[in-house]
């Protein structure tokens, strides 16, 4: 049954029983989230617990399937945490593992994408937090936004899209190696056309009433074009 209300589930659940959806995760976000987390006082800890509750589907076997807060979950784990408030977002454990999986790519709760940027069957998805991969093009769009590379959009999965989208434009070795550097490269491109067709792209609205302009020129030219040989055809 899938609910368009989202029960939290008052006892806690302990974070390597949640299924990820993902593969991969950005450690540099990880990492500020750690450093958000040592910064809270302990009546802090409680109500941000309280006010995070992490989204789930109910699934294969009754287990619970994250699908959104995979870095909150792994930087949480990673400060010593044992579990978590979650909220069920639907419950789809009585489907065979097919309708399943078909059912979690139609509601895009599912990202199974490794390290590279290349989609891999659904039975390679880590089985906790713990071993999630890291991906440091998810670590550069997630930076990347945060500093208004891109608008924060409602779209699935829109930072691995960036991430994609500087994959084969910013080698991995040179966001090793200075990550700061490879975030200012980042953020130009960001700005280009090239990422117009991207989630929350906001670069230059002189661009798009450039790109405008040339459509409609070459529309015009392709009408002059295809009249000529009719006006000579009548004549």
């Amino acid at each position: 049954m899938i609910s368009g209300l989202r029960d939290p589930v008052l006892l806690p659940t302990p974070i390597l029983s949640l299924r990820p959806t993902q593969m991969t995760l950005g450690m540099n976000e990880v990492h500020v989230k750690r450093v958000a987390w040592k910064q809270k006082t302990t009546d802090d800890l409680a109500k941000f617990l309280a006010a995070h509750m992490v989204p789930v589907i109910t699934g294969l076997k009754g287990e619970p399937y994250l699908i959104d807060h995979h870095h909150l979950a792994r930087a949480l784990h990673e400060e010593g945490l044992k579990s978590v408030f979650v909220t069920v977002i639907a419950d789809l454990s009585r489907l065979p593992a097919d309708h399943f999986w078909n059912m979690m790519a139609f509601h895009s709760w599912v990202h199974p994408y490794d390290s590279k940027g290349r989609r891999r069957p659904y039975s390679e998805l880590p089985k906790t937090v713990k071993s999630m991969e890291d991906d440091p093009y998810r670590s550069l769009a997630g930076e990347l936004r945060a500093m208004g590379g891109f608008a924060k959009d409602s779209s699935p999965f829109s930072e691995f899209l960036w991430a994609d989208f500087l994959r084969p434009r910013i080698k991995a070795k040179a966001i090793k190696a200075d990550f700061e550097a490879a975030l200012t490269k980042a953020l130009a491109l960001a700005k280009t056309g090239e990422a117009d067709y991207l989630p929350g792209w906001s670069g230059p609205h002189t661009y798009l009433q450039r790109a405008s302009g040339k459509a409609k020129a070459q529309k015009g030219k392709g009408k002059t074009a295809g009249a000529a040989p009719s006006s000579q055809a009548t004549g």
